[in-house]
């Protein structure tokens, strides 16, 4: 992580845990579970390692396991912590229900879940691929949300609602998506299997499905219910099933 990297994720604990002690205070019973959420830990990566822990975990060994999983992560790759807070400050920027960065890192199952892929995408770029299922299906079970630990995903994304998500093996989805509930992405049934490319700002509405060896050019926008089996180009609109193309911008003339 460089510098600017530290310097940003130290900023934004210094904003949340300002946030979760202004709730505390203002609500002492609420701010029991405040105390040992936020309150409680040095950082970030401390923080979002036991939120994880205890979001998947259905036991106290199970919590005790996913939060050491994930502080393992966290401390050999800083990189992640940096990506998680791309993701949450990027939810403050596109939710307009959503005015801090408490409520989301405390309550949204799509944030959690994304954090919980990025620890099983770690696991299985390191040869834990036991593990590295372990956190999908548990994501599956309590969050669902279904994220292959294979899949490539950038950085300040956000899964609005994000309930019924399904992203397949090696699906690549750049920076700055969004991607509303009961959406999936993955190979389709010919071969040989490849996965969708999903670019940057892309925007992919709710229960669309994205299938097959194709690209979602950048600022795409993917309409509610749509099926797309072909490439989008980049600032297009699809919708329908099967998809069409709308609202894409104007060519540039010829020189």
């Amino acid at each position: 992580m460089t510098q600017a990297a530290i310097m940003t994720s130290e900023s934004l604990w210094r904003t949340i845990r300002g946030e979760a002690q202004r709730a505390a205070d203002a609500d002492p019973v609420f701010g029991q579970a405040l105390a040992r959420a936020i309150l409680a830990h040095d950082d970030f990566a401390a923080a979002l390692a036991d939120l994880i822990g205890h979001r998947l975990g259905r036991s106290a060994a199970e919590r005790t396991r996913f939060t050491a999983l994930s502080r393992n992560a966290f401390r050999d790759e800083p990189d992640l912590i940096a990506a998680a807070g791309r993701d949450l400050r990027s939810i403050t920027l596109r939710d307009p229900a959503i005015t801090s960065l408490l409520p989301p890192l405390l309550h949204y199952k799509g944030y959690v879940a994304l954090q919980a892929w990025r620890v099983s995408n770690w696991l299985w770029r390191h040869g834990h691929g036991d593990a590295a299922l372990l956190f999908q299906n548990e994501a599956s079970n309590v969050l669902q949300v279904s994220i292959h630990p294979a899949a490539a995903i950038g950085s300040a994304v956000y899964l609005d609602h994000a309930t019924g998500i399904v992203i397949g093996a090696n699906v690549v989805i750049g920076d700055e998506v969004t991607i509303l509930q009961n959406v999936s992405i993955g190979r389709d049934s010919e071969l040989p299997a490849r996965s969708p490319r999903i670019g940057r700002g892309v925007y992919i509405g709710g229960g669309a499905t994205i299938l097959g060896d194709i690209r979602i050019g950048d600022f795409a926008k993917i309409g509610a219910d749509t099926v797309v089996t072909s490439d989008v180009p980049a600032g297009c609109t699809a919708v329908g099933n099967p998809a069409r193309l709308t609202n894409c911008p104007e060519p540039l003339p010829a020189a």
